[in-house]
């Protein structure tokens, strides 16, 4: 399953409201960093189908989500539990980074 697009209208039923852990990468166009996470982000999300959703927020398209959630620099992983923030990631990690936030 490819990575589900956020938007600010459906944020709350993809994320807040999902009945397994949500990693939300927020990202955009322009940023060099986001474009390196970009195919990790995407290999997690083929190797944990059915066990963790992933999730593409363009902070472009989604300002009041990322406001919201303190979002100030990309990019961003947030790790949602149970309709909450349960963990942050800032900046370019590698995958092992990005996968021990839900091991």
């Amino acid at each position: 399953m490819a990575e589900i697009i956020i938007t600010d209208e459906n944020f709350e039923q993809e994320v807040l409201k999902a009945d397994m852990p949500v990693l939300v990468d927020f990202w955009a166009d322009w940023c060099g960093p986001c474009k390196m996470l970009a195919p990790i982000i995407e290999q997690i999300a083929a190797e944990q189908e059915g066990k963790i959703k992933v999730c593409k927020a363009n902070v472009d398209d989604c300002m009041d989500t990322a406001a919201e959630y303190n979002v100030a620099s990309i990019p961003t992983v947030l790790l949602f539990k149970n309709g909450e923030e349960a963990d942050r990631s800032v900046g370019f990690k590698p995958k092992e980074a990005i996968e021990a936030m839900f091991a």
